[in-house]
């Protein structure tokens, strides 16, 4: 089973740490002149990649032997391990140390600074990079998306090469400048390159039918499809079809907000229509830690239903639909939030259930273990297959045998969308 394109928690997973390095790390700590290049003469390496709810997971090799997987993320600065525990084991050495204070005072997490470290991936290689390092996996990013993953690589390998994603194919093709020629099939749009981070123009039309022009991050580390911040714009607005939610995690913890749609989001002749859209709420993602002025963000729910080639130096995407352009975008159709846990990420277990879901009412409650679908034993799946399962498409009805305070339980309820 495929999981599907669906806005399914991770609004933006990695949306604190962005904020984190911008407060942490200074300018001579992140040089922009970084050491990554192809190796052996190459003009391009293509790289293979994992997807995990809609996020691009690449292997990496830290200091010539640590193989470790990294998300690709346009929207964030610079390389971030998330647990120190793998620094230990490299044995890095740290330049100083940060105590992150969570907006009502209250200690997050402490991150060390990790200068000169070399990172390997196909045959790309970087070398002096200072490196964020957290001490401990505070949003808990293996657990979320049923897979290891132990850090983030950002505008240090977009600045240097093009970049493309071609998320049928699952491979990153980097190439160097100087031999990149654009294939007439692809669409050139503009885009502005902020604070290291991709901006993009586009057009669109809400359920009242009034458009507007916005301005918009491209993130490939966000698993939502649209993101748009009501406090940037009075004519922004949630639609009355919402549904209330817990929209992802943060470093400042649960990022809280409405999920609708808008009707309608166009880039250049790319017409999207009825997009899943999240609105969180001002005190849950507040705008003063973001210095670029902007209206929202695109994130992988929409990115991946193209072939996508970023020029950060000219400031070009390069765009050319996929098979997925077409599919409707779906919203977690049972109301479920599920996590991996265990050693080997094979055991699945409840974390959140949406008031008026089928799930809801057929007794679902947090803490609840997963142990069978329609059949089928969870501990031979993986999360992107639980997910698929539950969110496989309205009015599926979905049998549940579920494990509570050593008890086993069984279920049934019907899968449903309020949007």
């Amino acid at each position: 089973m495929k999981a599907p394109i669906t806005d399914k928690i991770l609004i933006k997973l990695m949306a604190a740490l962005a904020i984190l390095i911008s407060i942490s790390l200074s300018a001579q700590e992140v040089p922009y002149n970084l050491g990554f290049r192809l190796m052996d003469g190459r003009k391009k390496s293509v790289i293979p990649f994992q997807v995990h709810n809609n996020l691009i997971i690449v292997p990496v090799t830290i200091n010539e032997w640590l193989p470790l997987k990294f998300i690709l993320d346009t929207g964030v600065r610079t390389s971030i391990l998330t647990e120190r525990i793998f620094s230990d084991i490299l044995n890095l050495k740290y330049s100083r140390k940060k105590t992150i204070i969570g907006a009502g005072g209250q200690k997050l997490v402490d991150a060390y600074i990790a200068p000169g470290v070399t990172i390997e991936m196909g045959g790309v290689k970087g070398e002096g990079h200072a490196m964020l390092v957290l001490q401990d996996d505070l949003l808990q990013l293996r657990n979320y998306l049923g897979t290891e993953v132990h850090g983030v690589l950002g505008y240090e390998l977009f600045s240097r090469f093009i970049v493309e994603i071609d998320y049928m194919r699952r491979v990153l093709i980097i190439r160097d400048p100087k031999y990149f020629k654009p294939k007439k099939s692809y669409t050139k749009l503009g885009i502005t390159i902020e604070d290291t981070k991709p901006y993009i123009g586009a057009i669109m039309i809400q359920k009242d039918g009034s458009e507007m022009t916005v301005k918009l991050m491209i993130d490939t580390g966000a698993s939502h499809s649209l993101m748009l911040l009501g406090n940037t714009d009075e004519k922004i607005f949630v639609p009355a079809e919402n549904v209330e939610a817990n929209l992802g995690r943060g470093l400042a913890g649960d990022i809280e907000g409405k999920v609708s749609r808008i009707s309608s989001l166009t880039m250049g002749q790319f017409v999207l229509d009825d997009p899943i859209t999240t609105y969180p709420y001002p005190e849950s993602y507040p705008q003063s830690d973001h210095s670029v002025y902007r209206n929202g963000t695109i994130g992988g729910g929409i990115t991946s239903r193209f072939k996508i080639i970023f020029d950060f130096s000219k400031e070009k995407i390069y765009l050319k639909k996929n098979t997925d352009f077409k599919k409707p975008f779906r919203f977690n159709l049972s109301g479920l939030v599920v996590k991996a846990v265990g050693e080997h990420l094979n055991e699945f277990e409840v974390v959140e259930v949406r008031d008026r879901s089928g799930s809801k009412l057929a007794g679902l409650k947090p803490g609840d273990r997963i142990l069978e679908i329609n059949g089928f034993d969870t501990n031979r799946m993986k999360l992107e297959n639980i997910n698929g399962a539950l969110n496989a498409r309205v009015n599926k009805k979905i049998n549940l045998i579920f494990l509570r305070n050593g008890k086993t339980y069984r279920t049934t309820f019907r899968l449903n969308s309020f949007i």
